[in-house]
């Protein structure tokens, strides 16, 4: 058996943390060939105190682990864990993460087939089962709406550019080192770049099943959307080949409604009306192609859900869509302005 470590790293998840606990207690693996590392971010919640008292009375694995990441950010705590852990290989699991009993053994049968990397599908759960909760997962798992990154569409058994709740042999981060700390978001996507270039490969299994809490309102949702976009103009200017050109697309999106917007103002102004007409009905188009798809795409997530996700709130979807798209698109523009005082930063 393949001596497992599992690690977790929270910033302020009393509520969220306790969930994830309970399934890694419940997996099947056997216990005694598993560690637990728990990394707590300088929470001002009971976040340690839930990982204290979790070492202290889960005494059948190998070791529990609580460690500190004074640095708070997501890629430091995963060094922090790197640098401690002792397993053959590491899991990394989200604080807002669920996994059934049997995550770790199905991640371990990969890895005992000869694989250095396994993970697998990650689709969206809700907090509380109401309509708005329901909408705005459909919302969240829409390929339109979110991402067409693997572990959300599932491809079947494949290789795979980048992955979300994954296991790694200890050799793999031996030899591409650790996560880059000055990023924020993106440090998945710029390891795993490192990773692929080094001549690993990230094993995708649609055996392998995880689960990730959504955001639980609208607010907190487009605010996830922002910084996402964000991070991804700032990674930009430092690795972009680890990223892909879909990450581009919102931004494209709010760049031709900023550019529309001038050229007709322009156009209006100095009276030229041939080409007001030629951006006026270019501009129509492009609004008329948007909405057209976002209905067509709000439809089909309705379509194809379960039936206790159809409710009134899903008429939303079409907006839900536009707002998602809007929020990382300026997001993405607000990063591009900030990039040339984060290269200064980022270089010394």
């Amino acid at each position: 058996m393949i001596f497992m470590t599992i690690c977790v790293i929270a910033y302020n998840e009393e509520k969220t943390l306790p969930g994830i606990l309970e399934d890694i207690c419940a997996q099947d693996y056997d216990h005694s060939y598993m560690e637990i590392v728990l990394v707590d971010s300088a929470s001002t919640d009971s976040t340690k105190s839930v990982m204290q008292e979790f070492a202290a009375v889960h005494t059948e694995f190998r070791q529990v682990l609580v460690l500190d990441n004074p640095k708070k950010t997501l890629p430091c705590g995963w060094n922090v864990a790197l640098k401690a852990y002792n397993g053959e290989a590491i899991l990394k699991v989200d604080a807002h993460a669920r996994i059934p009993s049997d995550f770790v053994t199905k991640n371990v049968r990969v890895l005992e087939s000869g694989e250095d990397i396994a993970g697998g599908a990650r689709p969206n759960v809700i907090d509380d089962d109401t309509p708005w909760q329901q909408t705005l997962l459909l919302a969240e798992s829409s390929m339109f709406g979110s991402s067409i990154a693997p572990y959300r569409r599932n491809p079947g058994r494949s290789y795979v550019n980048s992955m979300f709740h994954a296991a790694y042999r200890r050799e793999v981060f031996e030899s591409v080192g650790g996560f880059n700390e000055k990023l924020g978001r993106t440090e998945d996507n710029e390891i795993h770049y490192r990773i692929r270039k080094a001549g690993y490969r990230l094993c995708f299994d649609p055996q392998i099943v995880s689960f990730q809490h959504i955001r639980s309102s609208l607010g907190k949702m487009l605010k996830q959307k922002y910084a996402n976009g964000f991070w991804i103009a700032l990674t930009t200017g430092v690795c972009p080949e680890c990223l892909s050109l879909y990450h581009y697309v919102p931004f494209a999106f709010v760049m031709a409604i900023i550019m529309s917007a001038l050229l007709l103002a322009v156009t209006s102004c100095v009276h030229a009306s041939a080409a007001f007409g030629v951006v006026a009905c270019l501009t129509g188009i492009m609004w008329g192609a948007y909405w057209l798809l976002a209905v067509l795409m709000a439809v089909m997530a309705v379509v194809t859900a379960k039936p206790k996700a159809r409710n009134i709130t899903n008429v939303c979807l079409p907006v839900l869509f536009f707002l998602l798209h809007i929020s990382y698109g300026i997001g993405t523009v607000a990063g591009f302005l900030k990039l040339p005082a984060f290269l200064r930063e980022y270089k010394n």
